[in-house]
């Protein structure tokens, strides 16, 4: 699906006096020709997928495939059972679950690319926490992935959600506005609030590097989905207070991909650059791989 501009979805969904998603599955209905109710089914599943990599992402199962990472969704969501969080339930589950979904793809699970498998936590995370904490029904969560795949449907348009072309603002900063807007929507929000809300999301990952530790998507992959669905939830709550993107959020995705074609390489994805290059860093990718550390 290639939806040019968040304007568009505005206008075309008032224009035709449908609602957000509405509008964006009509889009894909006309790009792709397949009819709507296999896309709803399809968005079910997903949300399936989305579910059980969260639930087997939240068991203590040891290590990833790599040893670099794993048990912390465990370790974190223990804490939240036990009352101790400094931040709400809500938020707190949203982090646990995306960093579950992170951890269950480390080790290999089959998890849904939101929309990239390093990101692929924080949207899951947001809205698996707030099915629980507010008791929405499965036709609502569906709803507002559509929502959320419209929002990323315009970032990969404008401009990409790729890593290895815009650093990590691509992969989380995207996630994160897609959840940020999908939640908003979710919560009753009207139609500008929920595109603002994607816009402070994205514009506070900018200039985001992209540099996997050993060139896997573990560190500092998993737990930065636990933060970004945190923040998601952030510039949901700013938006629903009526706080507004200065910079409109068309023009805050040209940005994101303007200033991710100006990242030297090395900090996009290549693991040449940023934290892969550390002293731990180049010794945790000699424990995974056999190679020498750099001096």
């Amino acid at each position: 699906m290639k939806i040019p501009s968040i304007e568009s979805i505005l206008t075309g969904a008032e224009k035709n006096h449908q609602t957000l998603w509405q509008y964006i599955l009509q889009s894909e209905f006309e790009d792709s020709g397949m009819p709507v109710d296999q896309i709803i089914r399809r968005v079910e599943e997903t949300y399936t997928v989305m579910r059980n990599a969260v639930r087997s992402g939240l068991q203590e199962h040891g290590r990833s495939l790599s040893g670099l990472t794993g048990g912390d969704a465990f370790k974190y969501y223990e804490r939240i059972e036990t009352g101790r969080t400094v931040l709400s339930d809500f938020n707190a589950k949203a982090i646990a679950y995306a960093i579950a979904t992170n951890e269950h793809n480390a080790s290999m699970g089959v998890i849904v690319a939101a929309p990239t498998a390093g990101a692929s936590g924080i949207l899951p995370g947001v809205l698996i926490a707030a099915q629980e904490e507010f008791g929405y029904m499965d036709s609502d969560i569906v709803h507002s992935l559509i929502v959320a795949s419209g929002i990323g449907a315009v970032i990969a348009t404008r401009a990409t959600v790729s890593g290895a072309a815009g650093g990590c603002q691509a992969e989380c900063g995207s996630a994160a506005a897609m959840a940020a807007g999908a939640l908003t929507y979710l919560l009753g929000g009207n139609d500008q609030q929920v595109m603002h809300a994607a816009a402070l999301a994205l514009k506070n990952c900018l200039g985001l590097a992209c540099d996997p530790v050993a060139g896997l998507v573990e560190i500092p992959c998993i737990k930065r989905n636990g933060v970004y669905a945190s923040m998601a939830i952030t510039a949901c709550d700013m938006a629903l207070s009526g706080i507004v993107s200065f910079i409109p959020p068309d023009e805050v995705i040209d940005t994101m991909f303007q200033i991710g074609s100006m990242m030297p390489a090395c900090i996009r994805e290549t693991a040449e650059g940023g934290l892969a290059v550390t002293p731990t860093g180049l010794a945790a990718k000699e424990r995974v791989f056999g190679v020498k550390k750099e001096k």
